[in-house]
């Protein structure tokens, strides 16, 4: 009997062509809008295998519902929307996507980093507005990036894309808080590891691309602001709740560091009135650090690989509790 895999997504046509070619059956969900989490479950309870993403609600209840799913692919390098601990006790297997949206989401940190330093989305904005008037030449400065310190909050594929950047483009100093020392990073970019605090009191831009865990969760909050240098810029293209957003905008808004940079926010959607958007200091995207044909396509194949391999061999390229497989 083939295998029934449910597909969450109106994910790029690369990865599904390569589930297509294998002997599966596919439901494809194809409405413009995401599934409820009483949708997902339903649908899935008909099938053996899910693609899903990081908007997907795959919590206790959902689990509890489809615990007879024998793999769960992510279309995302995070998983932080899987219980995996709830998933790994039933005995299923989460795969993910990691490194295929490095390139990409690193552009968008070192975008942001540079339309903050110099006000760039404000300044479209007075444009918009009918305000671009006389040339004044103290105002609207924004500052240069050469020779500065880029403090990096996870160190790992992302944050050294994003260090390799900075380096390169404005010979930047490279400091990082993990875990634990990352030495291939500290010898690639000559990177010097930190505690947190001095993380905090030493970067000009603090960048974060760790992952959402019990302990990241709103780490960056008034305190951690307080420590910033004034001319600090904060960068945020990992998860919302890594950083407080009523303490950025008291931070900001009090001139404790110079601004901010977000693709992530907390909640998701941010609602047009935030008043985060409306600082002069501040550009905010909406969750596209994945966003290229590039990336998008390579974690559409990575997930279907995912898939593929496990009902071919038993394993899984890319999985988040491979413990599961061993039993």
């Amino acid at each position: 009997m083939k295998k029934k895999i449910l597909i969450s997504r109106l994910y790029p046509e690369k990865g599904i062509r390569l589930l297509e070619k294998e002997d599966f059956q596919l439901t494809l969900w194809k409405k413009q809008r995401p599934m409820t989490q009483k949708e997902l479950i339903d649908l899935s309870k008909t099938h053996d295998a899910l693609l899903c993403t990081l908007t997907d609600r795959i919590n206790p209840h959902f689990l509890e519902q489809c615990r007879h799913l024998e793999i769960i692919s992510q279309f995302a390098v995070g998983y932080d929307n899987i219980d995996i601990p709830e998933a790994t006790r039933l005995g299923i297997p989460v795969g993910f996507t990691p490194d295929a949206m490095s390139e990409a989401t690193a552009d968008i940190a070192f975008g942001l980093m540079i339309a903050v330093a110099r006000k760039m989305f404000f300044l479209h904005k007075t444009i918009a507005k009918g305000q671009w008037g006389y040339f004044n030449p103290t105002g609207n400065l924004g500052f240069e990036l050469k020779r500065k310190t880029l403090g990096i909050l996870g160190l790992g594929r992302i944050g050294i894309k994003m260090a390799q950047r900075c380096k390169k483009a404005y010979d930047m100093d490279i400091i990082y808080y993990n875990r634990s020392q990352n030495r291939t990073a500290e010898r690639l970019l000559n990177a010097t590891y930190v505690k947190f605090e001095d993380l905090l009191l030493q970067s000009d831009i603090l960048s974060v691309h760790c992952a959402l865990t019990p302990e990241t969760r709103g780490c960056i909050n008034r305190s951690a602001f307080e420590k910033m240098k004034p001319t600090a810029v904060f960068i945020n293209t990992a998860r919302g709740p890594i950083h407080n957003e009523k303490d950025l905008t008291h931070a900001i808004a009090a001139k404790e560091i110079w601004g901010a940079g977000l693709d992530v926010t907390n909640p998701e959607p941010m609602q047009p009135d935030n008043p985060l958007l409306s600082m002069e200091n501040v550009c905010v995207l909406p969750h596209v650090g994945s966003g290229t044909i590039e990336a998008r396509d390579q974690m559409s194949v990575l997930a279907a690989i995912n898939i593929i391999e496990f009902y071919k061999t038993g394993r899984m390229p890319h999985i988040v509790n491979p413990g599961v497989l061993a039993q």
